[in-house]
Formats: structure tokens, C-alpha cells, sequence
């Protein structure tokens, strides 16, 4: 898991002195971004507190000191929302196995109601698949069964798929891009739970299994994901570009019901093709009179 200090010299690192309007006057930097003293002149606090806050011997750091760190370094709101969640953990903090999930019984009506036509799954804090219907199963997983969700252990993961699962990689045109925004959200999700045990297994092992993986954590790049665009080569449909949007959940707000619409004409027949398959493929087959 993330330090607060390793954050802020990753961040420190990109802020150059022209950014902030500082003069070098051509002579040589050794760093490839602002000084630590430098970042604390601008953000008004000694040199020596900024230095311990970095290497994590601070005990604590005030918002009014963390916005103002936020400011210099350019930050926008949800780094600066992973900036305050990282301060706010212990200096040393244990971890610890969660509860298994379950998704709240109104978020599972709210599935429902969308029937088969809106493709829609419903994610867990780690990027788990806690319920789909079965048009956002088609859309998202077509190569793994409709029923693999009963329990925590045989739940697909979304961020396990993208960057371990080459059938996942050959259906989204625009991996790269989507594959940035889930690591971005991993560590923005890092920063909320700390001691998530799983969680940090999930970013350890594919820190291990995937280089890809590896050299977007180390970018340091933290986002919020909630609207997006797909480019699909779907093995069914072929072709088709989708909006997601996330819906965030009251009731249990660690869980985000995500929803697929098409972006023009030929992706909204080709999410039409998919549903009329699904049911197709769930119809029982009329009984034969002998």
C-alpha cells in the first residue's frame, strides 16, 4: 500500500519550478521537479517538517497544511481527496480480512428493473463482480459463466481480467486507456481502506504477474472512475463503442452499479444483437409431442 510521503515526492516530482513560477537561472537541478525546500517555502511551512512529513516521521499534518501542499503541487480534487485519506491513515497500520461482500437487496431491485435490454453489473470495492444481469454479462465476460458469482472466492475481478486475462485485453480496443483508469482507481480505493487485506494482495499480485500493471502503479497516477468510453471488438456483436456510467449506492456505498449505453446507431443494434442472444440462449426449449 501507498505512503502519504511517497505520494507527495511522486507528485513533488512532477512540479517543475516554471510551474510555479520559480527561477532557476540555468544552474543544475539533481531532482526532476521542485526542492523540498522549495515546496515548503511555497506552501509556508519549514523545511524540516516537510522533509519528516515526506520520509514519514511526522506524526500528523493539518488540512490547512495539506491543501496548502495540494495547492503548490498542483493537485486536483481527487488527488487531493487521496492526499487527505493517506494522512489520515496510522503511521503503521496492520491489516485485516474484510467481510465478504454481498450487494444490498435495493441495488439488486435496481438490477432488476433494468431487465435485460441495459447491460449492467454491479462491482465491490476491489473491482468484483458481485451481481450482472445477463446482458452485462455477455457484454463484459461472455468467455466465463453466467453463475460464476456465488461466492466470494469464484467471483470474477474486473482488474484481475484486464491485466491477466488476454481474452478481456483482445475485447477492448482501448485497453491501454482503460487499463490506466483502473489502476488510478485502485490506488484512490487504497487510500479510502488501508488495511483491506484482499485489497492488497489484489495490487501485490498483479504488481508480480503483470509488467503493465507494475509500470502504471509506479506512475503514481491516482482518478476516480465514473464515466467513460468502451471500444469493443466483441466475438459476438463485433464492433460497438459503449458509454459507461457509474451509479453510486446509498445503502452501501463501497459498491458502484455500472451501466452500458451505446455511443451511435450501429453500437445500439449491436447491444440489441446481444440481448436478443441472451434470451435466446435462456428460452427453454418447447417440449416435442410424440
Amino acid at each position: 500500500m501507498e505512503s502519504l510521503g511517497a505520494f507527495l515526492k511522486s507528485r513533488r516530482d512532477r512540479v517543475t519550478p516554471a510551474d510555479v513560477g520559480l527561477r532557476t537561472y540555468g544552474t543544475a537541478r539533481r531532482v526532476p521537479g521542485l526542492r523540498r525546500e522549495e515546496l515548503a517555502q511555497l506552501a509556508g511551512v519549514s523545511a524540516g517538517y516537510y522533509t519528516r512529513l515526506e520520509q514519514g516521521q511526522a506524526d500528523t499534518a493539518s488540512e490547512q497544511v495539506l491543501d496548502a501542499l495540494a495547492r503548490v503541487l498542483q493537485m486536483d480534487e481527487i488527488e487531493t481527496v487521496h492526499l487527505h485519506n493517506l494522512a489520515r491513515r496510522p503511521a503503521n497500520p496492520g491489516l485485516s480480512e474484510p467481510g465478504d461482500e454481498e450487494p444490498h437487496p435495493r441495488v439488486l431491485a435496481l438490477l432488476e428493473s433494468l431487465g435485460d435490454a441495459t447491460p449492467a453489473i454491479v462491482l465491490g470495492r476491489r473491482g468484483d463482480v458481485l451481481a450482472w444481469n445477463r446482458t452485462g454479462h455477455a457484454l463484459k465476460a461472455e468467455h466465463l459463466p453466467y453463475e460464476a458469482l456465488p461466492g466470494p472466492a469464484r467471483r470474477p475481478s474486473i482488474p484481475r481480467m484486464f491485466f491477466l486475462d488476454p481474452l478481456t485485453r483482445d475485447l477492448h480496443r482501448n485497453w491501454d486507456e482503460l487499463a490506466r483508469i483502473h489502476v488510478a482507481y485502485l490506488r484512490l480505493t487504497a487510500g479510502r481502506f488501508p488495511t483491506d487485506a484482499r485489497l492488497a494482495a489484489l495490487i501485490g499480485e498483479l504488481t508480480m504477474r503483470s509488467d503493465e500493471f507494475a509500470t502504471m502503479w509506479a506512475t503514481g497516477d491516482v482518478a476516480d472512475c465514473t464515466v467513460g468510453t468502451m471500444h469493443l471488438q466483441h466475438p459476438t456483436v463485433g464492433a460497438a463503442s459503449v458509454a459507461y456510467q457509474v451509479w453510486l449506492q446509498p445503502d452501501s456505498p463501497d459498491h458502484r452499479l455500472e451501466i452500458y449505453t451505446p455511443n451511435d446507431s450501429s453500437s445500439a443494434d449491436a447491444l440489441r444483437i446481444l440481448a436478443q442472444q441472451t434470451r435466446q440462449d435462456t428460452e427453454p426449449e418447447p417440449v416435442r409431442q410424440h
